[in-house]
């Protein structure tokens, strides 16, 4: 196989229509491969950036236009059997022709094609043109012709294959993209090429096994060899003519296991596979890395319900997740680095799982690598989500041959370890009022409970099927379907109606097995928003910040949760910094609460970890890659060692958590105090935590029962390791909060500033944000609260000094009081 990539000197053109502008009519754009129309129209500078202040709605015609990209390329040296177009993604409703003739078409962007081209080149030079045709017109035709579906927007996302949130959705933009925006090569091969390799790795009693099963595709019927090696391991098969398939196995003793972060290493050994033809000619090769690790899903029924619960190489895995979606509406974007600081950023708030949702896309293999380098486990979603499906062709074969693709191209990956079938599909059938206005027509049904898990069984048996997001299964456990698909007490749960209509206390109201998805919103770090938005002055309700929230009455959600913990804001500074802390209490309670139901509850999977653009959201990276305020209570609420107060019948309960496989023992303090710091009482105990384990302690009622609440709290400390455990019995809004006051030093280090912060009053929630003076400073802290004559370090990085007055003043230096 020689491969000859096809990147350079594409032109874009609109095919002309009423729609298109003036200046874009007959007009040669340059276009990168990989790529897509916007941002080429961007790169010529013939359309606003689409992600600032209004100008998304200006640029709607893009996606209700058709586009041609076109190449000219000399053909390939040599002589083969075959030559194939091998287009790994095209975006969406392609028409493929090699001078002048047609070679192929696709509508799906969710899998690759293959064209035989072998008899369309010409010695010398070739055009490649690939038309693309409106998203839209072809998305509007099937769904007159198949019946209208409900979905959550009114966009017909539904009725094409295709990044749904391209559409628009409630924290991203309608940016309805075409283009070539994967790879596309030239393929030239002789006599056989490998068409598929999937290998099954599982272990048992010590034995690490990779079963091979390699598809061939053939030019000419002859017996070729397939060869397999990994850890110095190997295994040979020969496929004789007329044969398409091969299986092979190799074992591996005592292999060191892949285990997710923070549970032991990643060790990830080559696999490497090579057809090769009777004479000894490589024919063709392919390669991966491996990691040797068992996955179970544990859903046996029990007397809270029925459980949902992962066990990695027979370790039950507490799942401190986070929903992941596009990292950019534009998928040429997101490169291997911009990947590899997300997970790290991930890493850095103590997250083990990325759940991949369903209305985004099937990740780049970079994306997969980081994850198995870095120990972070990945949920899948095929890609349906908030939406009635049709099921009639062209979408039942579409739909079935882009699983069978991704579920091979991703099962070497130890860090893919559950496929989910949908995103809240299932749940909306029952509860969206979609079965009136869908009267018997098909909705997905069958792709979730049939099609699907009997693909993964066919093709990925080594790995756990769960029909939908959330789902509650039988309750033997079996995947029946007679429990309502959002039941906490079994399977995963969603819970929305926290940020929708209820107070985020509302969180303890839940014992959930598994927390699939719950969110709160707040606004970007505020260099984001001085980037994106040019209202000045910036308001909650200015016209840029108000067409940067997508959620339905988002802000309203905002404010409510406001009143309901936070005095009223003076101004915006005042209200950014409210609304971003909110956000971090509604999660860190959240979590805290759902942790320590340990073992009961088994995984919380946080909705969301990034953003695809600068939106106010419910993310802890914006748009531009800043930390929010959550992401620094995501690392405290997911630490392996958690120390937690909690409401618990009627009193309190001090709650520690161990997710390491070590003890925990500690001397532990609780006291309850003034909030000018003078203690009112105090417990002593020796706390001992079993590996995986969480142990519960009544507080006695002088602790748990304040003698002036708006004057109180209570402050829980286990050794020197773990971060601090608070209780305050007022709401701030009617606590009786002293001035904030303090001393302040600043200093400078390698790289960046040093500044302490010692208290003379209590200061609550201490924060900075030195974004407001550089847009590229960090701070390695947030969320730190203070009691009198205690201090904090926080370390500033930033590309230059920054002015040390501003640093320890409003607005980059705030506290609750």
């Amino acid at each position: 196989m020689t491969r000859h990539p096809l990147p350079e000197g594409w032109v874009l053109r609109a095919v002309p229509g009423p729609q298109v502008p003036p200046e874009i009519v007959d007009r040669a754009v340059p276009a990168t491969v990989p790529g897509c129309v916007h941002t080429d129209l961007l790169a010529a500078g013939l359309i606003p950036d689409p992600y600032l202040d209004d100008n998304e709605t200006a640029l709607a015609w893009i996606g209700r236009t058709d586009w041609v990209y076109e190449t000219t390329f000399d053909a390939p040296p040599g002589a083969a059997d075959r030559v194939d177009l091998a287009c790994a993604g095209l975006d969406t409703v392609a028409t493929v022709t090699l001078n002048g003739a047609e070679v192929g078409r696709a509508e799906n962007m969710h899998r690759g094609h293959r064209f035989d081209v072998t008899s369309a080149l010409r010695p010398g030079a070739n055009t490649l043109a690939v038309r693309f045709d409106s998203p839209y017109r072809y998305a509007e035709a099937h769904r007159d012709r198949l019946g209208d579906r409900p979905n959550a927007y009114p966009e017909p996302f539904n009725f094409i294959r295709k990044t749904a949130c391209n559409f628009g959705w409630d924290w991203g933009p309608t940016v309805v993209t075409a283009g070539i925006w994967q790879d596309i090569a030239l393929h030239a091969w002789s006599t056989a090429r490998l068409a598929a390799v999937r290998p099954l790795v599982t272990v048992a009693d010590g034995v690490g096994r990779v079963e091979l099963r390699v598809e061939v595709e053939r030019a000419a019927e002859e017996p070729v060899t397939v060869r397999v090696e990994v850890a110095g391991a190997t295994a040979e098969a020969v496929v004789a003519a007329g044969r398409r398939t091969a299986a092979l196995t190799v074992e591996v003793r005592d292999p060191t296991l892949w285990w997710p972060r923070g549970y032991g290493g990643q060790p990830l050994h080559p696999l490497a596979v090579t057809l090769r033809a009777a004479d000894g000619r490589e024919l063709d090769a392919w390669s991966r890395r491996i990691g040797f690790r068992t996955i179970r899903l544990d859903t046996a029924p029990d007397e809270h319900g029925s459980a949902f619960a992962l066990h990695v190489n027979d370790v039950p895995v507490f799942v401190r997740g986070v929903n992941w979606i596009p990292d950019d509406a534009f998928p040429n974007r997101v490169t291997r680095q911009r990947l590899a600081e997300r997970f790290d950023q991930a890493a850095g708030a103590n997250i083990n799982l990325l759940r991949v949702w369903g209305g985004g896309r099937y990740e780049s293999e970079d994306f997969y690598e980081l994850a198995d380098e870095r120990g972070l486990l990945v949920q899948q979603d095929f890609l349906f989500a908030c939406a009635a499906y049709p099921e009639e062709e062209p979408f039942r074969s579409e739909v079935e041959a882009e699983a069978r693709e991704q579920v091979t191209r991703l099962a070497a990956h130890p860090s893919l370890v559950l496929w989910t079938g949908n995103n809240e599909n299932i749940w909306g059938w029952h509860d969206w009022d979609w079965q009136e206005p869908l009267a018997g027509r098909t909705w997905g049904r069958g792709y979730y409970l049939d099609v699907l898990p009997r693909i993964v069984a066919e093709l990925d048996p080594t790995r756990p099927y769960w029909p939908g997001s959330p789902w509650s299964g039988g309750s033997d456990g079996s995947g029946g379907e007679e429990i309502h698909p959002n039941d906490p007490a079994h399977g995963t749960t969603h819970i929305w109606d926290v940020w929708n209509t209820d107070d985020y206390t509302r969180y303890r109201e839940y014992v959930p097995r598994f927390v699939a998805e719950f969110g709160y919103q707040a606004p970007p770090a505020y260099a984001t928003l001085r980037r994106a938005i040019s209202d000045d002055p910036l308001a909650p309700d200015s016209p840029g910040m108000a067409h940067h929230q997508k959620a339905a009455d988002g802000d309203a959600k905002l404010q409510r949760g406001l009143d309901a913990h936070l005095p009223p804001p003076v101004d915006f500074d005042e209200w950014h910094y409210f609304t971003q802390l909110n956000q971090a209490r509604a999660i860190q309670l959240g979590v805290e609460h759902f942790r320590s139901h340990r073992p009961v509850c088994a995984g919380t999977i946080v909705w969301q970890l990034n953003d695809c653009w600068p939106v106010t959201s419910w993310s802890a990276i914006d748009g531009d890659g800043r930390r929010k305020p959550l992401w620094y209570a995501l690392r405290r609420a997911y630490a392996d060692r958690l120390l937690t107060v909690q409401p618990r019948d009627g009193g309190l309960a001090l709650v520690a958590v161990n997710e390491t496989g070590r003890p925990w023992r500690a001397a532990t303090t609780v006291t309850r105090l003034t909030l000018a710091g003078e203690p009112r009482a105090k417990t002593t105990y020796d706390l001992d935590v079993p590996a995986y384990g969480t142990v519960e302690l009544a507080l006695p009622a002088d602790l748990a029962r304040p003698e002036e609440a708006r004057r109180e709290l209570l402050v829980a400390e286990a050794g020197e390791s773990i971060d601090r455990a608070f209780w305050f019995f007022a709401e701030d809004r009617d606590a009786d909060w002293p001035a904030a006051a303090f001393d302040a030093t600043v200093e400078d280090v390698d790289g960046g500033q040093r500044v302490r912060v010692t208290a003379r009053t209590i200061l609550r929630d201490l924060t900075l944000y030195p974004d407001r003076l550089d847009p590229a400073a960090q701070v390695d802290d947030a969320l730190v609260t203070l009691l009198p004559g205690e201090s904090a370090t926080f370390v500033v990085r930033a590309p230059r000094p920054l002015d040390p007055a501003a640093l320890t003043i409003r607005p980059v230096l705030r506290t609750v009081n």
